[in-house]
């Protein structure tokens, strides 16, 4: 290959990187789900499968008893690992967001038509989902 033809390859990588391993909830939004890992004292790392919604810009979940449970019991809390719109991240910060049960309860029940059954489950969680600021 012409040392030109590297060049601009190299350019092109360069520049486009960033873009693929972006946080970007708009696209999230379109995503049915997306998985969390935990890890408990003494147990294997556990990726967790859950709905997610998007409310001004900011991802949600809302976790039923057991997914509750690994967070509380996760070692790296607040920090989880997280895979959506086939990429991963790192470093995730999940927070919980008590304020916004009744929102991310109404947005799952817009998007996801089995909501009908799911939401008389209990759900004693509702996080907010944010990248960690690189160091």
């Amino acid at each position: 290959m012409p040392k030109p033809a590297i060049a601009c390859l190299i350019a092109l990588l360069v520049v486009a990187a960033p873009a693929f391993g972006a946080w970007d909830p708009q696209r999230f939004s379109a995503e049915d789900t997306l998985e969390f890992l935990t890890v408990a004292p003494g147990e294997a790392p556990h990726w967790s499968t859950v709905w997610v919604v998007v409310i001004d810009g900011q991802v949600y979940i809302r976790l039923g008893t057991r997914a509750t449970g690994r967070i509380e019991q996760n070692t790296t809390k607040p920090v989880v690992q997280l895979r959506i719109a086939g990429q991963e991240f790192d470093r995730v910060k999940a927070e919980p967001a008590p304020q916004m049960a009744a929102a991310v309860a109404a947005a799952m029940r817009e998007k996801y038509w089995s909501d009908v059954l799911v939401r008389h489950f209990d759900h004693p969680l509702t996080m907010r989902l944010t990248p960690e600021a690189p160091p």
